[in-house]
């Protein structure tokens, strides 16, 4: 079947292709009334507009360019459907990439998406390196960056201290009556928030005259499986530890099954402590610490910021904080 054309669409409409044009990128100066003729006729034609093309005199695509490190949890899909939500009924439409936790990787995902000339760009994080922060900032766009505090933005940015995270975590765990630790993490040299909330944890630890009993951290991608086999092997080679803090809560999960098979209460004998708040943690059999790290919400407003910088709503930057909120600590 031969598809519509815009002049179709301009003759049904009674408009000029010019002004069908203008209607269908939204552009202001094409009154209400036009415009619903236009898109009615583009309904009716069953037309499927060239976002390319109508673009090119605004030197600028309807797409909101989306860059996060990793699919193989449920943390950035959550962040996803925020963006797609908060972007609802503005014409803009996400696309996305995938860095694997891999800043070269991650480079020439922002260089290739920046080629399409989209209107925004979120990005996951504030340790790009130079060269990708002075692409970023080359880009005159606005520049959301995301799940991140600790760091200089290059525009606005949405997220929570990842290093208070980790010190939040300690605190409320020494307080619980915990003082002998362990740590299971995985892959930090590339995942640097993990990293960040590792640091945080030891540095409340060394205020209290504590410190790690026992670290693993495997190069690995974190999965409840990596996280059982590193708590098994810690929990065999470490006599008297009481808490164990993860990376997150699929690491945490996995330390869970393996303290159940290995016979350890928990959280009687070993607290089990994570990051992130997944729905996983509260449909546990036993229950976990962990920190909400407000996935969606910072998905949604990521999405706020981009219409209003794009509407011209101001281009002074913008930062939204969010603290995590802790969960599942043993009551006394």
């Amino acid at each position: 079947m031969r598809k519509a054309t815009l002049e179709e669409v301009a003759s049904a409409a009674g408009v000029s292709k010019m002004t069908a044009s203008r209607a269908l990128r939204g552009t202001t100066d094409v009154s209400p009334e036009t415009r619903a003729k236009v898109l009615q006729a583009a309904k009716q034609l069953s037309y499927v507009a060239n976002r390319l093309a109508l673009s090119m005199s605004a030197q600028r695509t309807k797409l909101v360019a989306v860059v996060v490190p990793s699919m193989s949890n449920i943390v950035f899909p959550e962040v996803m459907a925020g963006i797609s939500a908060g972007l609802e009924g503005s014409g803009m439409q996400a696309v996305f990439g995938i860095s694997d936790y891999d800043v070269d990787k991650e480079r020439e995902v922002i260089r290739d998406m920046l080629s399409w000339q989209p209107s925004a760009i979120i990005v996951t994080g504030l340790d790009q390196p130079e060269d990708t922060r002075r692409m970023l900032k080359d880009a005159d766009i606005p520049v959301i960056q995301i799940m991140d505090l600790d760091g200089e933005p290059v525009d606005h940015c949405v997220g929570l201290s990842q290093g208070g995270a980790g010190e939040d975590m300690a605190r409320a765990l020494i307080a619980a009556g915990r003082r002998r630790f362990g740590y299971i993490g995985s892959a930090l040299n590339r995942d640097t928030r993990a990293e960040k909330r590792r640091r945080g944890f030891e540095r409340v630890l060394d205020q209290h005259g504590l410190r790690f009993a026992a670290k693993h951290i495997d190069p690995g991608s974190s999965s409840i499986v990596l996280g059982k086999r590193l708590t098994m092997e810690m929990v065999k080679a470490s006599a008297g530890l009481d808490c164990i803090y993860y990376s997150n809560d699929d690491m945490a999960a996995g330390g869970l099954f393996a303290c159940m098979e290995l016979g350890v209460s928990v959280p009687d004998e070993i607290l089990i402590a994570g990051f992130n708040g997944l729905e996983l943690a509260h449909a546990l059999p036993v229950k976990i610490a962990t920190s909400e790290s407000s996935r969606r919400e910072i998905g949604e407003i990521a999405a706020r910021l981009v219409r209003e910088a794009t509407a011209g709503e101001g281009r002074s930057s913008k930062t939204v904080a969010f603290k995590p909120q802790i969960f599942g600590l043993p009551t006394t």
